[in-house]
């Protein structure tokens, strides 16, 4: 399980935080601690609320970029509900919804 741990925060880029406690790490330092354990089990999906909500630009797109890396060599989907606008340039597709309806289908390109 340490072995595991450790693979896991070197994929997200913390592998200078292992022992360190949460009030220790910057928010998008926890961010990506979120991301290593949601990364434990191999999801084949990922279900992403807001990861970037508290996060300065600079950390969000290093967290955008991070999705983009597992899905292209985790093969994993992640599902996001975002507001942040920098999403559009890391998404495949994005859709809109309203009232729990989807009222509209993009695919921004990249």
């Amino acid at each position: 399980a340490r072995d595991l741990g450790r693979g896991l925060l070197a994929r997200v880029g913390l592998s200078d935080k292992e022992g360190s406690y949460p009030d220790q790490l910057s928010g998008g330092q926890q961010q990506r601690v979120a991301i290593a354990r949601a990364l434990a089990n191999q999801p084949q999906l990922i279900l992403a609320d807001e990861p970037t909500g508290k996060l300065d630009t600079n950390t969000a797109r290093e967290i955008f970029t991070l999705f983009r890396e597992i899905v292209g060599q985790e093969g994993a989907t992640i599902l996001m509900a975002a507001h942040d606008p920098l999403v559009d340039e890391y998404v495949d597709g994005v859709l809109l919804l309203s009232d729990g309806q989807i009222v509209e289908r993009e695919n921004p390109p990249r």
